[in-house]
């Protein structure tokens, strides 16, 4: 009775294993998409991002060919053929200079989607109130200070932004790593688990068909096996469960042992 009720809990805890490390797969694989999709975004956002930043700055330096003609960059000349240049040489006229792609002639081919550019944290201050409207008699200088500053604060909001998310996106990897690797290992553990069980089971089921006299003794040390090796599981899934806070237990011992031995030695903490 002692074996076949043995076989049945062995049984019972194979199958709940087996069930365990199924759950976890699909919890890694699940894992993996979301990381997926977050990377994928993260990309998608940062180049979006960048080319935000990239069509600003050829704004500004259109509005400084007007404000600020000193601070203009002009575009580079176009380099003339060889057949060109001969052709001009004789008389010619040089051929039509190809306009720029992109969005409005700047050659920036992303699509930026514009949006507001809000503080992440919850105690966002509040939006300072609309600028006043440009007089009709205001100055150049005045005018060209505010316009060229409003550009100046657009881009270092998203230089803020996308310095921000390769923090987040940095951390955010390095958690689904940690995961992943905890995860192996717990698989691997319930794995050779599994195999012990299903060896003791075999041995459990082979000493209940047979007839000998050491049929009792053989069964008797299968299951002394058995419960050692759950034993050794329940250990196992204590200690992971019991890492972090023992661990932190640890590190109050030893501060508390260092502020005792600051103490004995004069140390005032008051």
């Amino acid at each position: 009775e002692e074996t076949k009720a043995f076989i049945e809990t062995t049984t019972e805890e194979i199958a709940a294993l087996t069930a365990g490390i199924k759950a976890l797969d699909k919890s890694v694989i699940q894992a993996t998409d979301q990381r997926k999709a977050e990377n994928e975004e993260y990309k998608s956002t940062m180049a979006e991002n960048s080319a935000a930043v990239e069509l600003l700055g050829v704004a500004k330096n259109r509005l400084n060919k007007f404000y600020n003609p000193k601070l203009y960059v002009a575009p580079p000349k176009r380099e003339l053929s060889e057949e060109d240049r001969i052709a001009v040489n004789m008389g010619g006229t040089p051929p039509p200079t190809e306009a720029p792609g992109g969005i409005a002639g700047t050659g920036v081919a992303v699509f930026v989607q514009v949006k507001a550019h809000t503080q992440r944290s919850d105690d966002a201050a509040a939006p300072p109130p609309p600028l006043e409207a440009v007089g009709a008699y205001q100055k150049k200088g005045q005018e060209s200070a505010g316009v060229l500053t409003m550009v100046d604060m657009l881009v270092a909001d998203l230089d803020k932004e996308m310095q921000e998310m390769e923090v987040e996106e940095k951390d955010a990897q390095n958690d689904y790593e940690k995961y992943v690797q905890d995860s192996a290992d717990k698989r691997a553990m319930d794995s050779k688990s599994i195999q012990a069980k299903e060896s003791a089971k075999a041995d459990a089921e082979a000493a209940l068909g047979q007839a000998e006299p050491d049929k009792k003794s053989k069964v008797q040390e299968s299951y002394a096996t058995a419960m050692i090796l759950r034993d050794l599981h329940l250990e196992c899934d204590w200690l992971l469960s019991n890492f972090e806070m023992r661990k932190e237990a640890r590190v109050g011992e030893i501060d508390s042992l260092k502020k005792a031995k600051s103490i004995l030695s004069g140390a005032d903490f008051a």
